[in-house]
């Protein structure tokens, strides 16, 4: 069962539209190597906006996955793909269909 999710949001520098989505796509695999992360989506909401969509059983799955590879790379390369800071919203589910 999860019961956290985050919701990130991350709008591309004009021109990184291509590098987001492949950088989005990298982080696959080491999303993949974290038993505490469940769902996980890399999303398009628009033509230069994106997200990542996931969810956890609790807290402390939720941070680890924030400490974790992708949470690092996604601060590390903040200032060259993304025109903005990335967006974290902290969610608590109330229902779900996994």
């Amino acid at each position: 069962m999860v019961n956290k999710a985050l919701l990130v949001r991350l709008e591309a520098k004009p021109g990184k539209e291509g590098a987001v989505e492949d950088f989005l796509r990298s982080a696959l695999p080491l999303v993949e190597q974290e038993p505490g992360t469940k769902p996980w989506f890399a999303v398009q909401f628009g033509p230069s906006t994106y997200g990542i969509i996931d969810a956890f059983p609790d807290d402390d799955a939720r941070d680890t996955h924030l400490n974790g590879p992708v949470g690092k790379a996604l601060g590390e390369r903040a200032e060259e793909l993304f025109s903005t800071p990335p967006d974290i919203s902290y969610l608590d589910i109330l229902a779900s269909k996994l």
